[in-house]
């Protein structure tokens, strides 16, 4: 089993930054792929970032890109979520999550952490 705790939610305002932190604990090194993603109510949860830990490699959602920047600290066991250029339409909880295998945009992953809610103030 693996356990992700998620940290780094808040209130801010438009434009201002938030980085998010997700702590992974238990069969770690099982983890290849993580990724963040969030959800508001009555919608799906929707990808936002993912990273490959061996690797790397990362892929971001079209409305976060070059705006966020997911990162792997694999010492720490630890992947980051740092969020520049903050939306309203940015609100949401966000959910750390990790898989055995490589890193996807479904929603398919082992392990998720509880959320993190982060708002966005216009």
């Amino acid at each position: 089993q693996v356990q992700l705790v998620e940290s780094g939610g808040g209130l801010v305002q438009a434009g201002d930054s938030l980085r998010l932190s997700c702590a992974a604990s238990g069969r770690t090194f099982s983890i290849n792929g993580m990724g963040w993603f969030r959800q508001v109510p009555g919608k799906e949860r929707e990808f936002v970032a993912g990273i490959n830990r061996g690797s790397g490699n990362t892929y971001y959602a079209d409305s976060v890109k070059g705006r966020f920047t997911i990162s792997r600290d694999n010492a720490k066991n630890t992947v980051y979520l740092q969020m520049n250029s903050l939306k309203p339409e940015d609100t949401a909880v966000y959910y750390c999550a990790a898989r055995e295998g490589f890193m996807t945009i479904k929603a398919e992953y082992d392990y998720w952490g509880q959320g993190t809610q982060v708002t966005v103030s216009s």
